[in-house]
């Protein structure tokens, strides 16, 4: 387990991660006390702590938009998925189809021969 010292709203925090998420957990830092200064700026000097909820408030609503449009392009893929199968399915029909007309010609082609002589299928 490793631990990184982040800084946020000018106090440091001492937090603990896996190994090798260290810069990640910076990055994600970083990002969350320069929203924060953001509000600060925009809202002026509310508190520390109310700063830091609307931060994590506006963290959680792109969160959750985030999620619903994921759960769009899922929806989409496997709509998207299930089109191509249907499509793969009727191009499978089609090919049988087609041989089975095929065979049913050369049947046909077949018990037309009289004789003994030899058709010459086009």
């Amino acid at each position: 387990m490793a631990h990184v010292s982040v800084t946020i709203s000018g106090r440091q925090y001492r937090m603990a991660c896996d190994d090798g998420q260290e810069h990640h957990l910076a990055r994600l830092s970083h990002e969350l006390d320069q929203r924060i200064a953001h509000l600060r700026t925009t809202f002026g000097e509310i508190g520390d702590m109310r700063l830091t909820v609307m931060a994590a408030l506006i963290v959680a609503d792109e969160l959750s938009e985030a999620r619903q449009r994921m759960r769009r392009v899922e929806e989409e893929l496997v709509g998207m998925q299930q089109a191509r199968a249907e499509t793969a399915q009727a191009n499978v029909a089609a090919a049988f189809n087609a041989a089975a007309e095929r065979i049913e010609k050369i049947v046909r082609v077949l018990g037309e021969t009289v004789d003994g002589h030899h058709v010459v299928l086009g």
